[in-house]
């Protein structure tokens, strides 16, 4: 029996995109057809490496949110609706589906996008109807009010690296009050040389009163010669 790149991808398992374990060697059992168009529904650029799954296919869970956003563009105008200005024409470039803001783009002047919101859009589209046309994009831009909210905190360069550290002392000062103590404390050259000689003097003389008191000391000790015991007379016993 052969086995297919999804059902291989399922024996061996693994960790998706999402930082979750793959649905396929979870709980997906019956794999349906992923096409670009789920895709392209939910605004998503058609990048295969970030479309595809581990099995080198479209991932599955294109699937999985595709009603929800087509549910969602009911509200929003056709694609290829332009709106009118007195600026000139201008044509639809990208949208947000679930914020509900879209951005447009002169004809004339691409490089530059305008972003509006859905009720804008619609208000357009109906003085259009009317044969009416609209005030140019930017004033309409510089109504919505964005409203900033903050998830997190960017603290990066308000502390130092080295905040834990502890503080090492400085020795330079050290160093400098030890000079000033030698400089104050010191005595002249002449005098250093002075006491030297006189050290020199007295261990010459201690050592030569040491080596007159160890000479002395070994005269007057008394000598301590041992005297021969006195052999037997061989006569003498014979005699008796």
């Amino acid at each position: 029996k052969q086995v297919g790149a999804r059902q291989e991808a399922a024996r061996l398992g693994g960790v998706g995109s999402c930082g979750r374990e793959l649905c396929c060697s979870t709980w997906l059992t019956d794999f349906r057809k992923v096409t670009t168009t789920a895709a392209r529904y939910q605004q998503l650029s058609l990048n295969p490496l970030k479309l595809a799954g581990q099995c080198g296919k479209l991932k599955c869970c294109l699937n999985f949110e595709l009603d929800t956003y087509l549910d969602a563009l009911n509200d929003f105008p056709k694609q290829e609706k332009i709106l009118k200005t007195e600026k000139g024409d201008a044509e639809f470039v990208k949208m947000d589906i679930f914020k509900k803001t879209l951005w447009y783009t002169y004809k004339e002047n691409r490089s530059k996008w305008f972003k509006l919101s859905l009720e804008q859009v619609l208000e357009i589209i109906e003085l259009n109807k009317n044969n009416e046309v609209a005030i140019p994009l930017e004033e309409y831009e510089s109504e919505i009010e964005e409203v900033l909210t903050v998830d997190f905190e960017n603290v990066v360069g308000q502390d130092s690296l080295t905040r834990f550290d502890v503080p090492k002392k400085s020795r330079r000062r050290n160093r400098n009050n030890n000079r000033k103590k030698v400089a104050t404390g010191a005595k002249p050259a002449h005098a250093k040389s002075q006491q030297k000689s006189n050290n020199l003097g007295q261990s010459s003389s201690k050592s030569s009163s040491s080596r007159d008191q160890k000479r002395n000391s070994s005269q007057n000790k008394p000598q301590n010669k041992r005297r021969r015991k006195p052999k037997p007379n061989g006569n003498s016993n014979q005699q008796q």
